[in-house]
């Protein structure tokens, strides 16, 4: 069942007044039927995944949930017994991780490892069911909370359960914690019109970036792409900016109609996309963009392996024999590289996944090796940092290098994106600006000034919040008719211009196959 069909918005509407309607208690099994109703409709086998991945996460918690009371129960002299039970959690966590990360593999790279090892690929063939990596990501966090002993386990396997498969994020996430998200699942809230009214106009604010702006910028990024060898520069530097602008609202677009749709029933699941386009930095963009990966990544990668013994000694190592900034940063860059890394696989098991992955480590890094150096062409050219137009020139320096970075994850190999590189800066062709070509792209000139326009919007909203606005306020100062006129507006616009717009096909949102 796709977010963007009218079949989701009944389904929606439907256990909206199903959950408000039932005693406040029951409210939560509202929700679990709903999302398990969801996900059948994505495949009855994928129901199969969803449940071991439940399953196993649970039971996970639940043993360590009993190791940490032993623990606790243990006096402090008594160092066997406390070592046992160390070593037993460690054990648990290391099973699940082998189990479900096992499971990861197999879908999305098995076929490529009997490929690289020159075998015939095995008969049985695993379909990638929607949304798996992103509550397994989930689950896995809560099992290494348990372990940590953050909170103590879910007791309930069924409301559990409800925290895994919740629907609205259940396609390309967000990666929620068990703190945050479960209790307010399980509690049942009570009816809220302004909250429907918020989450309304936000997943509106989200159908108009993905139907109106995504879908159509994604038919000039497949016409370029699917053909590079037949154009030149501007062309090519066309189809990456299509795709660019494709990607962007397409997971930006996904992400609102997920908040908004969860704030319909109560429920503030996390924020996944903060502006990224007004990033200062690399690391800045990457902090703003998926925020709930690079902080699972950060908080179950980055730390454990930055702050783990091997590094922790290798940091001691390189600060005596390695000179300057290079000799700090080695145990946190080897962290970082193996972060991105491991970003790049998940994206593909493809060499142009992982040189992009190694794209942001090497750009990372060397802007930490350089730090220095540029503090002092900054002092020597009188550059005043705090100025709009230094902020300005930092924010198109960072979108350059996404920009470069766009070719290789949407071309179809390496050797692709290096030629599209080449024949972009090589091969100009500025004409194709102005002698039609643009035109003989897939969109006419209307369904381009749609896409320009929609972006215009787009970065006046998001300009106006970058800079301290807040819409959510500015509305509710407003007239009532002014308020429904947010939602009312843009449900027009995404009709007219989407939904109505040509020969639609409602396409898959980007990540959900991740």
């Amino acid at each position: 069942m796709s977010f963007t069909s009218g079949t989701f918005i009944v389904f929606v509407l439907t256990a909206l007044v199903v959950y408000y309607l039932v005693p406040q208690r029951f409210r939560w099994v509202v929700l679990l039927l709903a999302s398990y109703g969801f996900y059948f409709t994505g495949g009855a086998g994928a129901m199969g995944y969803l449940l071991f991945i439940t399953l196993t996460t649970y039971l996970a918690g639940r043993v360590l949930g009993a190791l940490n009371e032993k623990r606790k129960g243990l006096p402090a002299t008594d160092k066997a017994g406390l070592e046992r039970v160390k070593r037993r959690k460690k054990q648990v966590v290391l099973v699940t991780l082998l189990g479900n990360f096992g499971l990861l593999y197999a879908v999305k790279y098995l076929g490529v490892t009997f490929d690289l090892l020159g075998l015939p690929r095995p008969g049985l063939v695993l379909v990638l069911p929607l949304g798996l990596s992103f509550y397994m990501f989930q689950s896995v966090g809560y099992v290494i909370d348990c372990y940590r002993g953050k909170f103590p386990p879910e007791k309930n396997l069924a409301k559990f359960a409800l925290f895994v498969s919740f629907f609205p994020q259940v396609v390309q996430g967000p990666i929620s914690r068990f703190g945050d998200l479960a209790p307010q699942l399980t509690k049942g809230n009570e009816f809220d019109a302004d909250q429907v009214k918020y989450g309304t106009q936000l997943a509106m604010w989200g159908y108009f970036k993905k139907l109106v702006i995504s879908d159509r910028a994604g038919v000039v990024a497949a016409t370029v792409f699917g053909g590079f060898t037949q154009y030149r520069g501007t062309v090519l530097f066309a189809g990456v900016l299509f795709y660019c602008i494709q990607l962007y609202c397409d997971f930006s677009g996904g992400i609102d109609i997920t908040r908004g749709v969860a704030q319909m029933f109560g429920i503030d699941v996390a924020e996944n996309f903060c502006r990224p386009l007004f990033a200062v930095s690399l690391t800045d963009y990457w902090r703003r963009w998926h925020i709930t990966l690079g902080q699972w990544m950060r908080d179950y990668v980055f730390y454990p392996m930055s702050l783990s013994r091997p590094l922790t000694q290798l940091g001691k190592w390189t600060r005596r024999h390695i000179k300057g900034k290079l000799g700090k940063i080695v145990p946190t860059s080897i962290a970082t590289f193996t972060v991105y890394f491991l970003i790049g696989i998940w994206h593909g098991a493809e060499l142009r996944y992982i040189l992009f992955g190694f794209w942001n480590g090497i750009l990372i890094t060397a802007s930490l090796l350089l730090e220095g150096k540029f503090q002092y062409w900054r002092k020597r050219l009188h550059i005043r940092t705090e100025s709009l137009l230094w902020r300005l020139f930092q924010m198109i320096r960072t979108s350059a290098l996404v920009f470069l970075g766009r070719y290789l994850t949407r071309a179809d190999s390496v050797r692709t994106a290096l030629w599209m590189i080449k024949m972009t800066v090589l091969d100009p062709e500025i004409a194709a600006l102005w002698d039609g070509r643009m035109l003989a792209l897939g969109l006419n000139g209307w369904e381009l000034m749609i896409v320009f326009l929609g972006m215009a919007v787009l970065l006046t909203a998001e300009c106006y919040q970058e800079f301290g606005g807040h819409v959510r306020k500015a509305l509710e100062q407003r007239h009532w008719l002014v308020q429904w006129a947010a939602i009312f507006i843009p449900l027009a616009v995404i009709f007219v211009l989407g939904v109505m717009g040509g020969d639609y096909i409602a396409p898959g949102f980007i990540y959900q196959q991740y």
